[in-house]
């Protein structure tokens, strides 16, 4: 067995733990986020059953979806999103985590078409309120989605947070709390909307996040060890 493989079973038994612990029965998928590793490792991982893949880099992202060409993936774009690359993104991706504004929801809309199934996308919020992080804040949340909702070719799906880090368990679960609270307002606010997705929780605190109701938890570190910020290109 591989590290990669191992790494993926362990990162699973957690997954499951946290699922029992805190009674949950739906499901909690593995987002591994693989930004910065090469096409080898995300091979390993797929070859173990893992399908959903992260990546934050849009360059680097776009040259794994060529080579790993045929394989059953569902690449997720979970980075910064500049707007002059939203056509890219819209043909290349399954899944959008980082919408936080209007025009970008637009711009990705328009670039997927109505030919093509509706782009799943997630909001991000800025849930602790951090100058230096990326997100709405919650009060500017329903204005956004409802714009997002209007958009014809997105499906909109939940919400997307990386909450301030803590090593303390309750203080983690606090900001999801809060994210989870703002996804079951935005179900009574936009009843027609597929709103079935929190995206929230990494390595180190998977299990406040699982606890909180989380459905995507990305994983990085844990899978494929510490982040080589040598490898990748431009964004």
């Amino acid at each position: 067995m591989s590290q990669i493989a191992a790494n993926l079973e362990l990162v699973r038994q957690r997954i499951d733990a946290a699922c029992n612990r805190f009674q949950r029965t739906d499901p909690v998928e593995l987002l591994a986020v693989s930004k910065t590793k090469p096409v080898a490792d995300i091979e390993a991982a797929w070859l173990s059953g893992q399908r959903h893949f992260g990546e934050n880099y849009l360059q680097e992202a776009l040259d794994k979806i060529e080579a790993l060409k045929g394989r059953d993936i569902v690449w997720h774009f979970i980075g910064a999103i500049q707007s002059n690359k939203t056509t890219l993104m819209a043909q290349q991706f399954d899944w959008i985590h980082c919408v936080e504004r209007a025009k970008i929801a637009r711009r990705l809309s328009e670039a997927r078409g109505a030919e093509r199934p509706p782009l799943n996308v997630c909001l991000q919020v800025n849930i602790s309120n951090e100058p230096s992080k990326a997100g709405v804040p919650l009060e500017a949340l329903p204005a956004l989605a409802a714009e997002v909702a209007s958009c014809p070719n997105l499906a909109l799906r939940g919400l997307m947070a990386i909450p301030a880090a803590s090593d303390d368990f309750d203080a983690q679960q606090q900001p999801f709390a809060r994210l989870s609270q703002a996804l079951a307002q935005l179900r009574e606010q936009l009843p027609d909307q597929p709103l079935d997705t929190l995206s929230m929780g990494m390595s180190n605190d998977l299990e406040a996040a699982i606890a909180q109701g989380a459905t995507f938890v990305r994983i990085g570190t844990a899978l494929f060890g510490s982040r080589n910020t040598t490898s990748r290109t431009s964004p």
